[in-house]
């Protein structure tokens, strides 16, 4: 790698780091959202499930222009849009303005990550140090979207209106981008042009494929209900300050960042499958340790919840490297259905997660969710063995 591909590679992480703190700002914020337009847990679930099928459903679309051109557009709006109307949605006067903030914010999250992701894999290669790179950028876009509630509840808790001011951080980040990341038309030829129903009958056909979209999706449905509900137990039920539940959900994601940076170091330790059996079989046990200890041992639950962060975290960059190995003219769509895909098809039902909570409570729920990947685990003995 020369000096402009690694000098490529820092700024696209540094770009998903801010971009996904702006990701991570909603979930923290949303009890008070809801509380100052009067909305109920059922719709706020409702508007964030809105907002996952927008920033996740749409990316394999955007990864596949973003495989037939060499522009680096994708990247700059992405980063652009995020920026300017997630900080907005505190100020939304009504229901209907903050789905429109929601909506606009989350498209610019469906902008950059299927292009990025796949840039990184161009610049950083396939073998063992681009695993590494893909560990890198994962792990800072999961840094980002843990340090994203800290920030929003800090601001929530002193003012909620000056939240616009964050936006100015994604706006410089995305100017600087533009002049740090190299055109890859001066450094790849311009692709073959790929057929859009085509290249997905392809990646759907691929059974390898469809197996890691399920253990994404497991990943997800875990990791988007806990952060999702969990705010509206601590805030309704413990009655926690914003700045506690930022601080857990900061925590819960810093967890899953860190394991993006040693999920490399236990797979060669372990094995892929071991590693996947482990990450998808230990959220059990732990979601109901949590059950028991949330009021009479508040410490304990917070330490649970934070490890239910790493070890459901684990899978993701085997996932990602594993589906760009198999499919590797393909590496921006392959992106989009692992990293977006996967969340989109859980947004859809996280309205009606968000119903049966408020029905039939919101740790009855969890448990209840938390059976799913451990039954789904046995897909994993289909994956290839490296």
């Amino acid at each position: 790698m020369d000096k402009n591909t690694k000098k490529a590679i820092t700024w696209l992480s540094i770009g998903h780091f801010v971009n996904d703190s702006y990701t991570g700002f909603i979930n923290p914020i949303m009890p008070f959202i809801a509380a100052k337009l009067g909305i109920t847990m059922a719709f706020a679930t409702l508007v964030l499930s809105i907002s996952h099928v927008f920033s996740s459903m749409l990316q394999p679309i955007f990864g596949f222009f973003a495989d037939n051109m060499l522009k680096r557009m994708f990247i700059f709006w992405g980063l652009i849009l995020t920026s300017i109307f997630i900080p907005l949605t505190p100020l939304a006067p009504t229901p209907f303005v903050l789905i429109l903030f929601i909506i606009l914010g989350s498209l610019g999250n469906s902008f950059y990550h299927p292009q990025s992701t796949g840039f990184v894999n161009k610049f950083a290669g396939s073998d063992d140090f681009g695993a590494r790179c893909m560990g890198q950028f994962i792990s800072m876009g999961s840094l980002g979207y843990a340090l994203g509630p800290l920030i929003a509840a800090f601001v929530v808790q002193h003012d909620m209106a000056k939240m616009p001011i964050t936006s100015i951080t994604g706006l410089v980040l995305a100017s600087l981008m533009f002049a740090c990341v190299p055109k890859l038309s001066n450094i790849y030829p311009k692709p073959e042009h790929k057929k859009f129903i085509e290249t997905f009958i392809t990646i759907l056909k691929n059974s390898t494929m469809n197996n890691l979209m399920i253990i994404s999706m497991m990943k997800v449905l875990i990791t988007t209900s806990c952060c999702t509900l969990l705010p509206f137990l601590w805030k309704n039920e413990m009655g926690y300050s914003p700045m506690y539940i930022g601080t857990a959900l900061f925590l819960f994601v810093l967890a899953g960042g860190i394991c993006s940076l040693t999920s490399r170091n236990i797979e060669v330790a372990w094995g892929t499958k071991k590693l996947l059996y482990f990450s998808m079989i230990a959220t059990l046990p732990m979601i109901i340790l949590f059950n028991f200890t949330y009021q009479s041992h508040p410490v304990l639950s917070l330490v649970t919840f934070v490890v239910i962060g790493y070890t459901t975290m684990l899978a993701q960059p085997v996932t990602m490297v594993m589906g760009q190995k198999i499919l590797p003219e393909y590496k921006s769509i392959v992106a989009g259905f692992m990293n977006g895909f996967a969340w989109g098809v859980v947004a859809v039902f996280l309205s009606l997660i968000g119903l049966c909570a408020q029905k039939y409570g919101i740790m009855n729920v969890l448990m209840i969710l938390s059976l799913i990947p451990a039954l789904s685990s046995y897909i994993i003995k289909y994956l290839p063995n490296e």
